[in-house]
């Protein structure tokens, strides 16, 4: 079978100039050779920080100075929490890389909940995207302590 296909049915003139297509075209060709996909890093970002938040023992994402800085703009009138606060993926065109600033509750096991961290983004993002993810950084940045008041939630003093 050629891949060109030549609109003059039967006959041995050469095709008019325009009308000769290459590659394979039509219903038979695969839906993923028709078109480009691209994958912003925003996309890959929160659903990174959705998997993350889900992991039991993850009290929240992002550096102290992220946390505190996105605790003020989330009470600003409208402000919503940032899904992708605390994460940052550099996005290939076929790969994915993540790295996270998680706090984690005190208690628990950081290896475990790092392995459940990386094995919560690595299925969400390759279901998702269709990316192979080569790696998640984790950097544990604090531990929340159960009589600490919680400044993301907690009501400020003036209002």
């Amino acid at each position: 079978m050629s891949d060109t296909i030549n609109p003059t049915a039967g006959g041995s003139e050469p095709p008019a100039a325009g009308s000769t297509l290459t590659g394979r075209t039509g219903a038979g060709t695969a839906p993923e050779t028709r078109g480009r996909t691209t994958i912003a890093d925003s996309v890959v970002e929160k659903i990174a920080g959705m998997a993350t938040r889900e992991v039991p023992g993850i009290h929240s994402l992002g550096s102290g100075m992220a946390r505190t800085l996105g605790a003020v703009s989330d009470k600003v009138a409208g402000g919503r929490p940032s899904v992708s606060r605390g994460v940052k993926v550099e996005v290939g065109e076929r790969q994915a890389a993540v790295d996270l600033d998680v706090v984690v509750e005190y208690g628990v096991a950081i290896v475990d909940i790092a392995a459940d961290v990386r094995t919560s983004v690595i299925t969400a993002v390759e279901r998702m995207t269709g990316l192979e993810v080569v790696e998640v950084n984790i950097a544990v940045d604090d531990v929340h302590l159960p009589d600490e008041e919680d400044e993301e939630t907690g009501e400020g003093r003036v209002q």
